[in-house]
């Protein structure tokens, strides 16, 4: 069996398929393993799981079916989400006895929508464990960066970071950097070094792997598919600069990502303005798997969606926004100086609301987020500290304007003073009562995971009050495309007209998403990921036993 793309979802196949028996070939375009797993904070979004059930979470199944129902819709068919629902948890209790990856629940991490039918506000989210990098028997240089490394060599949890972002406003923020620093002298002292996040889950699932006896090729982009009276039978490869074939009588899985860094898939199925620059996806994800799959025949859904999210261009590249957005003491504005959207929604809503509302007449795009000296001096941004001002270089870039009062703000960055200083002043208002009118930000118990408990009586609102003011230019971000092949409960890729390709599989950002144009939750593209690598390893096992 070949799999393509050594991601998340790739290498969970892999492992699936080696422990099975099966002669397992991995190869990956990049000469570094990990894809966009690596680059990310990690979390996995599968409900009822051993982790969680372990954590105490209360869940079932019927709970989760009726959640993932409501807010996915009619995009996906029932059956792929059931799969989803009924191997995940399997799926995790093998990639744990498989692999030296240990896992936690993120406490308070809430399902996107925790309001929703069956949403659990206390989060269905789980992360790995600090990993020393010594059980990694491999060499960690042929791991993939992540997108946006900790200070000083810090390892970080998703955890971790919700409270060290408050350290200056919450004594649960001190104590937690005390804590993430005494980790790192603990590591110094005893001459390791700790993996978290996205580099924890792709060196433990990379460990499993090898352990496992699949052979793992890294530096080796597939060109196409071999195929033989209609079935998929093998793989094109570039080895070693030599064009090679690889034959696959059981399978081929593609799991080579998105189509993020493809300047004409992007422009051929998203909607304008959208760019390669603008993610934070793998560099080499550029549609290979998608585009091969096409050639045969296979159907493709979701195309003009991604995993969206606000982001702010700097000189190093994209910075996705989580907390800052959510934080209180800070505006969204449009070119018409306006709010349009709730800045603490899920990252994915605040940017359809970005695209959604964008015409010839009202830009969204790019937005502005407007925040006071107050604000800053409170809260960690964008990985500087509070009151740490921002650097010369991101205003020379275009990234921050600054200004004496939002008026010249207004005029420096191109928006109507007057609009700016009316929503501000309505803003406010908000802010000192506790209720946001307009876009109901801090009602959900998703708003509040990021927000700043102290803040009373909302902790998502606080006036803008304290000059000077800051203007952050945000830009439709993602964490990679959303849309792929299409495939059935088994992973198998489909045609047109739902027939199976034969011994083609799918999953992960080369697969049409079980989420539909939504996420569920924290981990909601890994989750899944994972799971339907999995599908798709213990298909072709059973198929061909």
């Amino acid at each position: 069996m070949v799999v393509v793309g050594a991601g998340a979802a790739g290498m969970t196949a892999a492992l699936t398929a080696a422990r099975h028996g099966l002669d397992t070939v991995l190869v990956e375009k990049a000469d570094r393993f990990g894809g966009s797993t690596a680059r990310s904070g990690g979390g996995v979004w599968i409900p009822n799981n051993d982790v969680l059930r372990e954590a105490g979470v209360e869940d079932t199944p019927e709970q989760a079916a009726e959640y993932l129902a409501h807010i996915v819709g009619d995009v996906v068919e029932p059956e792929l989400r059931q799969a989803f629902l009924a191997a995940g948890p399997e799926m995790v209790r093998f990639v744990l006895e498989h692999t030296p990856l240990r896992m936690r629940w993120v406490p308070g991490y809430s399902d996107y929508y925790p309001e929703a039918p069956g949403g659990l506000p206390s989060g269905r989210s789980i992360e790995p464990r600090p990993m020393d990098a010594r059980v990694f028997d491999g060499d960690l240089a042929t791991l993939a960066e992540p997108y946006l490394r900790a200070p000083t060599g810090m390892a970080v949890t998703q955890a971790d970071y919700r409270w060290m972002n408050l350290m200056a406003r919450h004594p649960r923020g001190l104590a937690r950097a005390g804590r993430v620093a005494g980790r790192r002298l603990v590591s110094l002292a005893r001459r390791r070094r700790l993996l978290t996040m996205g580099q924890a889950l792709a060196a433990g699932l990379m460990a499993g792997v090898s352990r496992a006896g699949a052979k793992v090729w890294l530096d080796t982009p597939m060109t196409g598919l071999r195929t033989e009276d209609g079935r998929v039978t093998g793989v094109e490869l570039i080895r070693d600069g030599q064009p090679t074939t690889v034959l696959a009588r059981r399978g081929v899985i593609l799991t080579s990502g998105g189509f993020e860094r493809n300047e004409r898939m992007r422009k051929e199925y998203q909607r304008a303005p959208v760019c390669t620059e603008w993610t934070v996806g793998a560099e080499t994800n550029t549609g290979d798997g998608i585009d091969a799959g096409m050639r045969l025949g296979a159907a493709v859904a979701v195309m003009d969606d991604a995993w969206w999210g606000p982001s702010i261009m700097l000189p190093r590249g994209p910075y996705f926004c989580l907390a800052e957005r959510t934080l209180p003491g800070c505006v969204l504005v449009n070119q018409a100086g306006e709010r349009f959207v709730n800045e603490a929604a899920p990252y994915v809503d605040a940017v359809h609301a970005m695209y959604d509302q964008h015409t010839d007449e009202v830009s969204h795009i790019p937005a502005w987020l407007i925040v006071d000296q107050r604000y800053r001096n409170r809260y960690i941004f964008a990985g500087l500290g509070p009151r740490q001002p921002f650097p010369g270089r991101w205003y020379k870039f275009g990234a921050v304007h600054r200004a004496p009062t939002l008026e010249k703000l207004a005029e420096e960055i191109g928006v109507p003073p007057a609009a700016v200083r009316a929503t501000v002043i309505r803003f406010n208002g908000f802010a000192e009562s506790g209720v946001d009118e307009d876009f109901h930000r801090g009602e959900s118990a998703y708003d509040r995971y990021y927000g700043d408990p102290r803040n009373k009586p909302n902790p998502c609102l606080a006036p803008l009050a304290k000059a000077p003011f800051y203007a952050i230019r945000i830009v439709p971000g993602d964490l990679g495309t959303k849309g792929g092949l299409r495939t059935d409960p088994k992973a198998r890729v489909l045609r047109e007209d739902g027939t199976v390709i034969p011994g083609l599989y799918a999953a992960g950002n080369a697969s049409a998403p079980v989420m539909g144009r939504t996420y569920a939750g924290p981990g909601a593209t890994i989750g899944p990921a994972m799971t339907f690598g999995y599908l798709a390893a213990k298909g072709i096992v059973e198929t061909n036993a």
